[in-house]
């Protein structure tokens, strides 16, 4: 009899335990199978055409467009320089991701303000025209692989820096990027979190920004992505296109080399 109850009590365990395996497994999947639905009709699209125009347009005091921007690739070059960003650039002698190399070129070739545009709220005024131009220039490079260069010593430098910042604990709750994303099998809510400290296994995190948020119905840079981090570790808030914000692409970006670019994509 009692041989009967243990049998009957491991076999209720295996159960649940496969009940509860499969219901993980189901979810993730369901929120695969909803974002392949809405990836057909990506909203981000409409805010490539929006930066399509944006950089082609002239305006500013200077009324100039951005074809004349370097991106890494050459003067008006977009295809292929966000798999390979952020880099060095001589002629702001910094390393500079796809935000704060565009605050550099409307300034320059346009007249419009870096300062002010990066102390304008996200989603208002040339925030908005931010966000629409890096959705352009990332999907021009869409499905081409990540290929991050450290060949210049501040490059490296950047790198260390990034990993040191992913990895450094603090604010109210001892958090850091990697209490979220530093090992696999994490989940948060009904999502997984990527891992993105190895080659190339964090293509499916870093490679997916910029995204259209179908929560809010706004596309998001990897700025504004890396602020919303700071703000659920209870960090204060970084300057866009701070030094901290860069080397963490950077650290992120060089460990998804080979993984190919799906931005702009869609999250929840």
């Amino acid at each position: 009899m009692t041989r009967n109850l243990w049998a009957g009590a491991a076999a209720a365990v295996i159960a649940a335990s496969s009940a509860a395996v499969w219901a993980q497994k189901s979810s993730a999947e369901g929120i695969a199978e909803y974002r392949a639905m809405l990836a057909d009709g990506n909203p981000a699209e409409l805010f490539e055409a929006k930066g399509e125009a944006l950089w082609k347009t002239r305006r500013g005091p200077k009324n100039a467009s951005l074809e004349g921007c370097d991106l890494g690739k050459g003067a008006g070059v977009v295809k292929g320089a966000f798999v390979e960003l952020p880099r060095w650039f001589a002629d702001t002698a910094r390393v500079q991701d796809l935000e704060s190399r565009l605050l550099t070129c409307s300034e320059t070739l346009q007249g419009i303000s870096a300062a002010e545009t990066a102390t304008t709220p996200f989603g208002r005024g040339e925030q908005a025209n931010m966000d629409a131009l890096v959705a352009y220039i990332s999907a021009a490079s869409g499905g081409m692989k990540f290929n991050l260069p450290q060949g210049n010593a501040e490059e490296r430098k950047m790198f260390e820096l990034g990993k040191r910042a992913f990895f450094y604990r603090a604010g109210s709750h001892g958090f850091a990027c990697a209490s979220c994303h530093g090992e696999p099998g994490k989940r948060i809510r009904l999502q997984d979190l990527p891992q993105l400290t190895k080659n190339p296994g964090n293509g499916v995190g870093f490679a997916a920004w910029p995204a259209y948020r179908s929560a809010s119905g706004e596309l998001w840079g990897m700025q504004r992505r890396l602020n919303d981090c700071f703000r659920q570790q209870r960090f204060p808030y970084p300057g866009y296109g701070s030094e901290v914000t860069i080397a963490l692409g950077v650290y992120m970006g060089v460990n998804a080399k080979g993984a190919e670019s799906i931005a702009p994509s869609i999250k929840r």
